[in-house]
């Protein structure tokens, strides 16, 4: 139990840090980009060969294929949903959304897998990432829909604690979850987690911080690539 409550802090810790560092400093537009950017190019990696791959593996292309579509359509939907009540601008609560949609299947499955002694390469990889998630969308949300610091500050923090839960949760229940259930978890986790990155990170990173942001994403994913070989 203690071992899943840790690891739930190396996801939740990351993303209240970010979101001071957003909340707390200005940061030039190019820098929050790369940031953004790379955080890209660590969650494409994590989808990819922490998320997906297993569950194709386990389950087969047509429990994980409709999972993953089903966790893109959920935030896809969400986001249509927030951008209609704030406008096109609400990438701030957008990037929040989708961090609590990709993590909690993601934090879900990390708490699973302590049982099998792994989840060290998906900690890693969804603590890279958070970090500019929250940054950017805490920087965003203050410079754009006027929150006040504390308030996002309690908003990122509740997401964090969420996420600790989750994976504390996920840990106690991994011997009564069946291998489709997990696979149908981490499927949903990747297509989230694509979704966040098509409709929200990427495009922000690429207006603000122009055609060299790509340089950053590649970076991103060579990170987590490493780390999971």
């Amino acid at each position: 139990m203690l071992t899943a409550v840790l690891y739930g802090l190396g996801t939740a810790l990351p993303l209240v840090i970010g979101a001071a560092v957003g909340l707390r400093w200005s940061l030039p537009g190019r820098v929050l980009a790369a940031l953004m950017a790379f955080g890209a190019g660590t969650m494409i990696a994590a989808v990819s060969s922490e998320l997906f791959e297993p569950a194709f593996r386990q389950a087969g292309i047509v429990v994980s294929g409709l999972a993953l579509i089903a966790g893109a359509g959920v935030y896809v939907g969400a986001n249509h949903l927030i951008e209609n009540r704030l406008g096109p601008a609400a990438i701030g609560p957008a990037l929040m959304l989708g961090t609590i949609l990709d993590g909690v299947p993601e934090n879900t499955a990390l708490g699973v897998s302590l049982t099998a002694g792994g989840g060290v390469v998906l900690l890693v990889a969804v603590a890279v990432g958070n970090v500019p998630e929250a940054v950017g969308g805490a920087a965003l949300m203050r410079a754009r829909h006027g929150f006040s610091a504390s308030r996002a500050l309690a908003l990122w923090s509740l997401t964090g604690a969420v996420l600790v839960v989750v994976t504390v949760v996920g840990h106690s229940l991994a011997d009564s979850i069946p291998d489709v259930g997990i696979s149908a978890v981490q499927a949903f986790a990747g297509g989230a987690t694509l979704a966040v990155l098509a409709d929200s990170l990427m495009p922000e990173a690429y207006k603000d911080g122009g055609w060299w942001v790509g340089l950053s994403t590649a970076a991103g994913f060579l990170v987590a690539f490493a780390l999971a070989g």
